[in-house]
């Protein structure tokens, strides 16, 4: 049976999202076992973590002009040939320097593939289907978070070397910089560069359903709008809001706390060995990635907010129970381990493909790709200052303490939604330009 273009396209550009999951999730098993080779205090692990974040903070915000200039396909083959020398890098790193420059070229191309990736998806997508397509980015995320678990496990029992974690990512990055290479741009960044054959063509081979003319004409009467400085400064404020708080409460409600040291945080809560702490990390990989089909079948069906309402609210009690598990006498490391789990479900349903997809879709066409680096660069220096003073912070206030100041944050984040974020279900990408500019 031959598969759809549209398809085959959405893999490619989706198994990017592995390679960021991988690259983010791999480091839980390698803290547990760089320890045998180099002697590094909790400071230079902390680092070691968030200099991926720092990297894609600026990845992201540098690159949000160039993926206007030079397209989302070639970005996104760019990052693939980034992904593959910084795996190697990390694998050979002779000291923790070296080590901790290559993971932030690793973070640098995550920053990239962040924003491309779901704008590539975003703008070749039907719009009955939009919300789908583009939670595919997540997913793949949380697959490959969840590859990275699995690896590290495999790794633990058979052969412990934290080098050879870190260099299994160069294998997605092949296959990532083969199959993008053959694919072309998006509809709408040929019509924002005056190409319209190709803009024609394209639609004609990804949405062979839709008028390919009439398309062209509705993109052309958002992106060839006159309006500049006052108005255009005002139209993008409201959705800048949205995204830069969306990211905002995706990273303040604790997720990659548990992404990245959930071993650490399974082991202080009483699981006594590496290997069985990274085995529970993997259940919690699992979780994540199965669960990020729920925001696939429904984000489309029953909205963004309705999502959103039910993860924040489950997430906050989950934190809630996790944070009372470090205050038990008996049973806790199971107490913790069940409470992350349901919070990882909640959060899969929710903020981590719903945000995205709201960042894809509330920006003006002409500078999509400017403010979804913006709100992604945000993203990660939020996620930057939380992986940086996890550690530090747990010394100092305790487990009781951190994981309840999340769950007060995700309580306070349904008003946030309630009042200030709009349901985009079922939209084009031009209708809802075309709603943001009767705020202005």
């Amino acid at each position: 049976m031959k598969i759809k273009p549209l398809y085959l396209s959405v893999f490619f550009i989706a198994l990017s999202g592995v390679l960021s999951g991988f690259d983010t999730g791999v480091i839980s098993g390698v803290l547990l076992y760089i320890d045998f080779e180099w002697t590094l205090n909790e400071f230079i692990k902390g680092t070691l973590v968030s200099s991926v974040l720092s990297g894609a903070a600026i990845g992201a915000l540098l690159n949000g002009k160039l993926v206007d200039i030079f397209g989302r396909q070639k970005m996104i083959f760019f990052t693939s040939l980034i992904f593959l020398a910084g795996s190697i890098f990390c694998s050979i790193s002779p000291i923790p320097l070296i080590l901790i420059l290559s993971r932030f070229i690793i973070g640098f191309a995550i920053g990239i593939i962040t924003f491309c990736a779901p704008l590539y998806l975003s703008e070749i997508s039907p719009p009955k289907i939009r919300g789908a397509l583009v939670s595919l980015f997540q997913l793949a995320i949380t697959f490959g978070i969840l590859i990275s678990y699995l690896s590290n496990a495999v790794f633990a029992k058979l052969y412990p070397n934290w080098r050879l974690m870190l260099f299994t990512g160069v294998i997605p990055a092949i296959i990532l910089a083969i199959g993008v290479y053959f694919l072309p741009d998006t509809p709408r960044w040929y019509v924002l560069k005056g190409k319209i054959d190709k803009a024609k063509e394209t639609i004609n081979k990804f949405m062979p359903d839709i008028n390919s003319d009439i398309e062209i004409e509705k993109i052309k009467s958002v992106s060839y709008k006159k309006d500049k400085k006052i108005k255009f400064e005002k139209k993008l404020l409201f959705p800048l809001i949205i995204g830069v708080g969306g990211m905002f409460i995706q990273q303040f409600t604790g997720i990659n706390t548990i992404i990245y040291y959930a071993p650490v945080i399974l082991k202080s809560a009483g699981f006594s060995d590496n290997l069985g702490a990274i085995c529970a990390t993997g259940g919690i990989g699992i979780v994540n990635f199965l669960m990020t089909f729920v925001a696939i079948f429904y984000s489309d069906k029953i909205g963004r907010k309705p999502l959103l309402y039910i993860g924040l609210s489950g997430m906050g009690f989950c934190l809630f129970m996790l944070s009372l598990s470090f205050n038990l006498a008996f049973n806790a490391k199971y107490f913790a381990f069940v409470s992350s789990i349901f919070y990882i479900m909640f959060f899969a349903i929710s903020l981590g493909p719903v945000m995205i997809l709201l960042v894809s879709e509330i920006f003006p066409l002409k500078t999509r790709g400017v403010m979804m680096s913006i709100c992604m660069g945000c993203n990660f220096i939020f996620n930057f200052i939380i992986s940086l003073l996890f550690l530090p912070a747990l010394k100092v206030f305790g487990e009781f303490n951190i994981f309840m100041f999340f769950s007060v944050i995700s309580f306070l984040s349904i008003i946030f939604v309630r009042f200030v974020i709009p349901e985009t279900k079922g939209e084009t990408l031009e209708n809802i330009e075309r709603n943001q500019l009767k705020n202005v």
